[in-house]
């Protein structure tokens, strides 16, 4: 879909000037001089019909002078299913259009100044498209249409929407890409049974006379367009109270109520305490948590979570799970690929790999040190098979152009580990200042993997581009393997390895762990930074073990490691 639509952009001689291809990054192309503002769709939806009626108020501000146009990604002809425009009009006044290559272009007058604000109007209607070649995610995430008008679990019509990462534009005329975040409205017509959810704050609710009902939401954060969510169905709302001062609501299939309150309620309470309290504020009005018809895992709205509905078991044996851990990483979400989003898909993992590592701070804090440990050393496992059976993946991506490619659990587990291995050797004090130091730079706007290196340098003093390289732009994980021995005459320990990884040595801040008969486990602290590397220890007597990272703070595969005593 990528090279779709820079083949339509490139096609439109008479405006290539206001498109720009970035220096680094995934290859969509931005417009430079222009800044989306403020989206307002209004939607009719039927439950007879697949089909959407739709009208967007887009408003950009200008940031050149003689800006021609504006280019919004919307999907056009395709297997039978498009949006159709009938119409358009430029602060007030009709205008004609161009709308191919799933993008449609309107005109600016030439005489466009810097700072100008302009909004277009758009008449539109269709059957939202799924694009093709999106295969399923490691979050359950599928390549469907962005707005999904299906059946729920229980036979009953539903709509929602799922416009991760690019599907925005299979029903939304907007900017589709996190670069530019815009606030948005919702304003939804359906049969007056259904409910609606959507981002932000719940404006107005009118029962029309005609069977329908008009629901008007207003997201005033500003969002990357991925993150804008509507969900339609006979829901079982349920007011949980509050949390911080933040609204929290569950959202499931009436059939689903009370179900749903022991799966949604206690670990978003948890989880929204635990963040807002270490990271900062939440930054949303509310926080609502949707069980979703045609998702699986988890999408992490903002304000408005959905969650794969076939999770909630009314019927489950041992009475229904609270979904804990998913419902962690999708709050953790909230924070970091929400507020913090990156500036482009090639540094995806400030969004996963954030998700990950939080819900496993989080998992600390409610049930303790060991399921942290038991979560990381799991988090290792995967890793490895995934580097086995991946050879070259890295976490970060070089120019993503196949969005289909946008998610690997590289990106979530190997990401979550290299905010473990940075706190470690910045300090867990340290560690934490410098998160709520970037949250706080970068909240409602979008970051990169160099903003987040410059605020943990400036932060810690230290020159971190080689952590960040070897982890992040290095493909594959340190094999260590070696031999220690003991020296009775000289008493001391002598433990020797070998990073066996093809390529250059890493830089490996390594804790061996030394324990002797009759005394406390000991830590040795070391710099393994080459190949073939020795080191000597003092002790009275032979140790009865000696353990490479006892604590679980390094990322390496282990080799062989084996002693012997003189």
């Amino acid at each position: 879909m990528r090279h779709i639509r820079i083949a339509g952009v490139l096609a439109l001689a008479s405006g290539i000037a206001a498109y720009v291809a970035p220096l680094a990054g995934d290859t969509y192309p931005r417009q430079s001089t222009v800044d989306a503002q403020h989206y307002v769709f209004r939607l009719t939806l039927s439950d007879t019909s697949p089909e959407i009626v739709g009208e967007a108020t887009v408003t950009v501000r200008l940031t050149a002078d003689n800006v021609r146009e504006v280019a919004l990604d919307l999907t056009s002809a395709h297997d039978g299913r498009a949006m159709t425009v009938t119409g358009a009009s430029r602060d007030g006044a009709a205008v004609t259009f161009a709308h191919a290559n799933n993008l449609l272009t309107l005109p600016i007058a030439a005489s466009s100044r810097s700072g100008q604000l302009v909004s277009f109007t758009i008449q539109y209607h269709g059957i939202p498209a799924s694009p093709a070649g999106t295969p399923l995610g490691p979050n359950g995430r599928d390549g469907g249409p962005g707005l999904r008008i299906i059946p729920n679990k229980y036979g009953e019509w539903s709509a929602f929407s799922e416009n991760w990462p690019n599907r925005a534009r299979q029903w939304l005329p907007m900017i589709d890409h996190p670069y530019d975040k815009a606030t948005s409205e919702f304003v939804i017509t359906a049969p007056s049974k259904y409910q609606v959810v959507a981002n932000g704050l719940l404006q107005e609710t009118i029962d029309l006379g005609d069977g329908r009902r008009l629901t008007h939401w207003k997201q005033s954060v500003p969002i990357a367009s991925w993150l804008n969510a509507v969900g339609v169905e006979q829901f079982a709302v349920h007011h949980a109270g509050s949390v911080k001062g933040i609204e929290l609501t569950t959202w499931v299939a009436h059939q689903d109520d009370q179900a749903g309150r022991v799966y949604f309620e206690g670990p978003a309470r948890e989880a929204l305490e635990f963040y807002s309290e270490n990271i900062g504020p939440y930054p949303y009005e509310k926080l609502a948590s949707v069980a979703a018809a045609g998702l699986g895992g988890g999408t992490e709205h903002a304000s408005a979570i959905f969650y794969g509905e076939s999770g909630i078991r009314p019927d489950a044996p041992g009475g229904v799970r609270p979904a804990t851990g998913l419902v962690y990483h999708e709050i953790a979400h909230q924070w970091f690929g929400d507020s913090v989003t990156e500036k482009d898909w090639d540094d995806v993992w400030l969004s996963e790999g954030f998700a990950t590592y939080f819900t496993l701070l989080c998992t600390e804090h409610w049930a303790g040190r060991d399921a942290f440990v038991a979560g990381l050393q799991s988090s290792r496992q995967r890793i490895f098979t995934l580097e086995h059976q991946n050879p070259g993946m890295k976490v970060t991506h070089d120019n993503l152009a196949d969005m289909g490619r946008v998610l690997n659990n590289i990106i979530y587990q190997k990401g979550g580990w290299t905010l473990h291995m940075l706190r470690n050797l910045v300090g867990t004090d340290t560690f934490w200042t410098a998160i709520r130091t970037y949250y706080a730079r970068y909240r409602d706007a979008s970051a990169s993997t160099a903003d987040l290196q410059r605020v943990f340098e400036e932060t810690s003093g230290q020159p971190l581009g080689w952590f960040f390289d070897q982890w992040l732009r290095r493909a594959g994980s340190p094999m260590i393997a070696g031999s220690w021995r003991y020296d009775a005459a000289a008493k001391q320990i002598e433990v020797t390895l070998d990073q066996t990884q093809p390529g250059t040595p890493y830089r490996l801040p390594l804790d061996i762990g030394i324990t002797v008969e009759g005394a406390a486990v000991r830590t040795e602290h070391v710099e393994f930074t080459q190949a073939h590397q020795s080191w000597r220890f003092a002790a009275g007597a032979a140790p009865s073990a000696i353990m490479l990272d006892p604590a679980t703070r390094l990322l390496f595969e282990a080799g062989p490691f084996t002693g012997a005593r003189n």
